[in-house]
């Protein structure tokens, strides 16, 4: 964690410990992932190599492959963050349910306090927005 108390860039999407809050979540991932894939998509029929058949170009099937492990290891982290582990992701492949998924991940506060996958992330940003220091 750095000075402001939110995960480096690195820690945020490649390693699977810790937590992660809702901002993170949305702001630093689902966000930019979105941007990236609308580029991509712009990128693969600019360049020709946009499927004939309306499927995905290579390009964009070559983000979604390159993005799977940050898109894991964020999705395990916002778990962690609810106190539940990142198996919990695996609901997302039941239909109906995976509106739950969606809900814990991206609407639903954090656990206050420490819980069984480490401290507050907010608890760290609130001293760090008061200026205090340990």
């Amino acid at each position: 964690m750095n000075k402001t108390g939110r995960l480096g860039w690195a820690a945020l999407w490649f390693a699977v410990d810790g937590r992660a809050t809702r901002f993170d979540y949305w702001m630093r991932w689902v966000v930019p992932y979105f941007i990236g894939a609308v580029i991509v998509a712009f990128l693969d029929g600019s360049l020709g190599a946009a499927n004939s058949a309306g499927g995905p170009g290579i390009f964009l099937v070559l983000y979604i492959i390159a993005a799977f492990w940050p898109n894991l290891a964020v999705g395990i982290k916002r778990c962690h963050d609810r106190n539940r582990s990142g198996w919990f992701l695996l609901i997302g492949f039941v239909p109906l349910l995976n509106i739950w998924l969606l809900i814990e991940l991206g609407f639903l506060r954090g656990t206050t306090g420490t819980n069984r996958f480490g401290p507050d992330p907010l608890d760290g940003m609130a001293a760090a927005a008061a200026g205090i220091t340990t």
